[in-house]
């Protein structure tokens, strides 16, 4: 992968040669949460490029981790994991746990992307959670400088839920007023709804039914219940 090597032998040197060149492990752990397609794993890694991620993926294709499935009649290319990237799994879980236990939450929730933060609410938000009703959110982002700091979810009984930039023509059942890391900081474990909300950080107002169940629907991290998380501080 890297063009010039470190010059030494030793296994972790090795190791660090393939899996080392950035996005290289997002890229897996996207395959490894079952995302087989470019575009697919485009969307959920965030801000790589095209080119990058072909010339990444051609790379572990190369080195052995990742498998190209090209199906020809269907007109489709799927990517997935070898026995030797799946055995990559313990690793990168044990970075997970090291991240959230030593890496102040300020730091590690700094550079979320607004976009792929609502892709990812909508792909895993606990509809089961929800009335048997159709469900409107309006989330907004006081920190997001982007242009559309401000974000919809419509979820309809038995159809996927759907996240939009433009107002829907329909009523809103609750609004959140809340920041990226606010959000992000709940959803790693690293702050908690009662305590974002206690702090200012996290306003919610509305259907008192989803505003009560939040903690059923709102979707965690797997690391979210690691021993020792790194908390978020409290307000000033």
């Amino acid at each position: 992968m890297p063009s010039k090597p470190y010059g030494m032998i030793c296994a972790l040197s090795k190791a660090c040669e393939i899996i080392e060149p950035r996005w290289t492990l997002l890229i897996l752990n996207e395959i490894w949460s079952g995302y087989t397609r470019f575009n697919d794993i485009r969307r959920t890694v965030g801000n790589i490029s095209p080119g990058i991620l072909s010339k990444r993926l051609a790379d572990l294709e190369k080195a052995g981790l990742i498998e190209r499935i090209e199906d020809r009649a269907k007109g489709t290319v799927d990517y997935v994991r070898t026995p030797a990237g799946a055995a990559l799994e313990p690793a990168m879980d044990a970075l997970a746990i090291w991240a959230q236990r030593h890496i102040d939450a300020e730091v590690a929730l700094s550079d979320g992307d607004v976009s792929s933060m609502m892709d990812y609410f909508c792909r895993t938000v606990q509809t089961a959670g929800f009335p048997s009703r159709r469900v409107v959110i309006r989330l907004n982002f006081a920190d997001e400088t982007g242009p559309y700091p401000t974000w919809w979810l419509v979820a309809e009984p038995g159809a996927r839920p759907e996240v939009c930039v433009e107002i829907p023509a329909v009523d809103v059942d609750l609004y959140i007023e809340t920041t990226k890391l606010s959000w992000n900081a709940i959803y790693y474990g690293r702050s908690s709804i009662a305590r974002e909300t206690e702090a200012g950080r996290l306003y919610l107002s509305g259907d008192a039914v989803l505003i009560r169940t939040m903690e059923r629907w709102l979707p965690r991290s797997t690391y979210a219940a690691v021993d020792g998380v790194r908390q978020l501080p409290a307000a000033e």
